[in-house]
């Protein structure tokens, strides 16, 4: 019976340690976690001010274009002249083609004729001077039948004939004077004549309205054109813009044109130009993904006959002053 109770004590005490020691045991596994789960918990929050510390950039920005034009015809004729072609790099004010101009330079040279013998006609004075002078002698012969009038050596219709043809050269002065005044009208009037001749000219003269690069020529010669028909599509490229979106929470009103930016063009990922300007525009309209639109415009750089920067090129538009700074 000794034997058969100290039998069961012995089998009995692993139990009762095995219970004893659990509660130590989580004990010491919670108090190992608690350090991990801490540290975990640094790992994953940021320090503070790390945000703030970091400047604004703009999304999705591309390099587009500041104007592109297709330049059309002014007026219906047959295209004589194209005097450039595809991938050329013109002038602004340069001829690109010529529409039949044979008639408008047959009716500029005859305006520029009309308006040289209107000057010659306003110039010529003689008729004036010659009723002044008409004028002088009449009153002088006037005054001395006047004088033989009074001696009574003459009848009085003849002092008054010479009174009269006085008055009547005196009336040829006005008319010489009204006459030089309507040639000085006239000299004006064929001097806008001559304008308005030069003008039908210029419209058959196509010029390019800015500096640019022709990226296709649409008409061919000989090809009969009409007003308004495109002739050639040019591109400004020593000026190009570069645009992006902003979250309208980041800039919380505060960021404005002038604001200092560095911008930074892309090409298959890689930087190739870099820029310290400034922005040229915000948009007062917010998306429907919380963004607003900005842009800035950029000097290109010429590498030979082409250009280093390409319109469609990635770029990125990031922010060097703090947007409470931009107002100040």
């Amino acid at each position: 019976m000794r034997y058969l109770l100290l039998g069961l004590l012995i089998g009995c005490s692993p139990v009762f340690v095995s219970a004893q020691n659990r509660p130590i045991q989580d004990r010491s596994v919670r108090s190992l976690q608690q350090p991990v789960r801490a540290s975990m918990l640094t790992q994953q929050q940021p320090p503070a001010g790390s945000m703030a510390d970091q400047p604004l950039s703009a999304q999705n920005c591309l390099v587009k274009l500041i104007n592109s034009v297709r330049i059309p015809a002014q007026i219906d004729g047959m295209l004589t002249e194209i005097k450039v072609e595809e991938g050329n790099n013109v002038e602004k004010g340069q001829t690109i083609a010529v529409i039949d101009d044979r008639q408008a330079l047959l009716m500029l040279g005859l305006k520029q004729a009309e308006e040289m013998k209107a000057t010659l006609q306003a110039s010529n004075d003689v008729n004036l001077r010659d009723a002044m002078a008409s004028e002088a002698s009449a009153r002088a012969e006037s005054k001395s039948y006047e004088q033989m009038l009074k001696d009574r050596s003459i009848p009085f219709w003849e002092a008054e004939k010479k009174r009269l043809e006085a008055e009547r050269q005196a009336l040829r002065v006005e008319l010489a004077e009204l006459e030089e005044k309507q040639n000085k009208t006239a000299v004006v009037a064929a001097k806008r004549e001559r304008e308005m001749a030069e003008l039908e000219l210029s419209k058959r003269q196509v010029t390019a309205p800015f500096a640019g690069y022709v990226e296709t020529r649409i008409a061919h010669l000989g090809e009969w054109v009409q007003a308004g028909s495109p002739l050639v599509e040019l591109l400004q490229m020593d000026r190009l813009r570069v645009e992006g979106d902003i979250m309208a929470s980041d800039t919380s009103g505060m960021i404005v044109p002038g604001t200092p930016i560095l911008v930074v063009v892309k090409l298959n990922g890689k930087p190739v130009h870099q820029v310290n300007t400034e922005i040229g525009f915000v948009s007062a309209q917010v998306n429907l993904r919380g963004q607003r639109r900005i842009w800035v415009d950029i000097e290109n750089v010429r590498v030979g006959n082409s250009w280093l920067i390409m319109p469609g090129m990635e770029a990125s538009i990031v922010l060097q002053a703090k947007p409470e700074l931009a107002r100040r």
